[in-house]
């Protein structure tokens, strides 16, 4: 999905559908939707401050995490699957809905429980896996996968942020739930936590978005995209709180640490932004709203895109300092300056809500020619292919509002997920698929 200020990536309601549904019924769908017109994925012309970054505060989020740490507030584990060791809830090891998908691309998945495929209040958004986090594709020998979720529930939209950490062995699927936090001192001895998007006292804080976008683990490093920010976390501190009937999130008054009724929280470790929470997009200050990582040429890079109803969004290349798994900014440190887009490209699909590349072609997940434009959700996406300079075509139907994509090396398949929302019988999946069919 997007950011709160691309709701309308849900689908257009009302009269305004009604109006848009109408008059794509008038005009020819093939003209009308730029995916299956002549347009291209073209480079776009980039100009001095356009397309940037600038790193956040790293200093003081890692005092306070060292600080939390050292308190005891929390136990530490220091790698993904060893929180999983503990239990967690039992996926299905199986496509559990249509998918829609074509099945010469020898499609397979697995889906999340009951309560996760129908939850109202969680919506999935990003997925990465150790695909992404080493060349082999495994992480200390197991198969895992990250899903970023936002929090939608009434009143509270974004207030929260979570990922989930899985593992697939083919027979079975486990996985935990991990709140998003962001850490802060609140005297030279003490420290505690606030939910990533939530409210809470950090003056020397930027304003943090809860929407968790999309979602790259490279390394150590978890980087979740969402609107104007970038948001680093580092895989070797996942926290079990202590209290886990809370509805609170922080370092309690008794020094017991909660994070909103979860059993684990992972802190924020630093920050880039291209502008600020409420920003306009565009080219000073371009939104991220889907997020994937692309080994197939060094520098590594983050892939990045912005929605745009009608196409002509731009997918940002964000190049990586393998040296320390951060974006390369104009410093020795990366957490401090500025980095650079090293490639910008008009991409001209219809809300695209995912991207990623093998190395000679891009994926993207966005509507379908036959169907741009409509208000009902239930209707496929696409997942279109298309070489830089080249049109883009329809390579498979997906599920309906397919969201980031994620391309394995490993193993030569193209993974992602869906956000439809059905709180009878669920409509969710995570997917792969071999596009090279």
């Amino acid at each position: 999905m997007t950011t709160s200020m691309f709701a309308a990536s849900r689908r257009w309601s009302g009269a305004a559908g009604a109006f848009l549904a109408l008059l794509l019924s008038t005009v020819t769908l093939s003209l009308a939707h730029p995916a299956a017109a002549a347009s291209m994925l073209a480079p776009v012309t980039v100009h001095s401050g356009e397309y940037t970054m600038r790193a956040g505060d790293f200093d003081k989020r890692g005092q306070a995490i060292r600080t939390i740490e050292a308190n005891g507030s929390v136990s530490v584990r220091a790698s993904p699957e060893q929180i999983l060791a503990d239990g967690g809830h039992t996926g299905r090891p199986a496509l559990c809905h249509n998918t829609n998908l074509d099945g010469s691309l020898k499609y397979d998945g697995f889906c999340w429980n009951q309560a996760d495929d129908t939850s109202s209040d969680w919506t999935p958004q990003g997925l990465t896996g150790s695909h992404d986090a080493q060349p082999g594709g495994t992480w200390n020998g197991h198969y895992l996968y990250i899903a970023s979720w936002h929090y939608a529930h009434t009143g509270q939209d974004n207030a929260y942020a979570r990922i989930t950490i899985a593992e697939s062995t083919g027979t079975s699927v486990t996985y935990q739930h991990v709140l998003l936090v962001d850490p802060y001192s609140t005297s030279s001895t003490s420290a505690t936590f606030r939910a990533v998007g939530g409210a809470g006292d950090m003056p020397h804080m930027d304003v943090l978005s809860g929407h968790a976008d999309g979602v790259t683990w490279y390394g150590n490093k978890l980087f979740v995209a969402t609107g104007h920010q970038i948001q680093v976390y580092d895989l070797r501190h996942l926290w079990k709180m202590s209290d886990t009937g809370s509805a609170s999130v922080g370092v309690e008054s008794n020094g017991n640490s909660s994070a909103h009724y979860s059993n684990w929280a992972l802190p924020m470790v630093g920050a880039y932004f291209t502008g600020n929470a409420g920003d306009a997009c565009n080219a000073s200050e371009p939104c991220l709203t889907s997020l994937s990582l692309d080994r197939s040429s060094t520098p590594d890079a983050l892939v990045t895109t912005q929605i745009a109803d009608h196409g002509g969004g731009p997918l940002m290349r964000w190049p990586l300092n393998a040296s320390t798994a951060l974006p390369d900014t104009d410093t020795a440190a990366d957490t401090t300056g500025t980095v650079t887009a090293s490639a910008v490209y008009s991409v001209p699909i219809w809300k695209v809500q995912g991207a990623a590349t093998d190395g000679t072609y891009y994926y993207f997940s966005g509507e379908c020619p036959e169907s741009a434009g409509t208000t009902d959700s239930d209707v496929p996406y696409c997942i279109h292919r298309a070489a830089v300079g080249a049109a883009p075509h329809v390579l498979t139907h997906a599920p309906p509002l397919t969201q980031n994509l994620s391309y394995a090396p490993s193993s030569g398949r193209l993974w992602g997920l869906n956000e439809r929302e059905n709180t009878t019988t669920g409509k969710r999946v995570v997917f792969s698929l071999v596009p090279s069919a």
